[in-house]
């Protein structure tokens, strides 16, 4: 997840990327072993869910119900 969370001049919220929920030494959720194995190979190969030091990414937004802009942003980060 990025750290470049802020709220803009108009009210909303903004963050580059909140991250992904899952294994945190993967790629992209799957074991590296596997993806590397398919990338120098390029054989078809299964991809196992990476299930160690699994994370949670998220952002919790305050909203203004009178303005509907934004009035915080915060990220959360969340070990299993």
């Amino acid at each position: 997840m990025t750290a470049d969370e802020r709220i803009l001049p108009l009210g909303t919220a903004y963050i580059t990327d909140a991250g992904m929920t899952g294994g945190f030494d993967s790629v992209i959720g799957m074991e590296k072993k596997d993806v590397l194995e398919r990338f120098y190979t390029g054989l078809n190969t299964k991809f196992e869910v990476a299930d160690k030091d699994v994370r949670l990414n998220a952002v919790l937004i305050e909203i203004d119900d009178r303005t509907g802009k934004a009035r915080s942003i915060m990220r959360i980060v969340r070990n299993a």
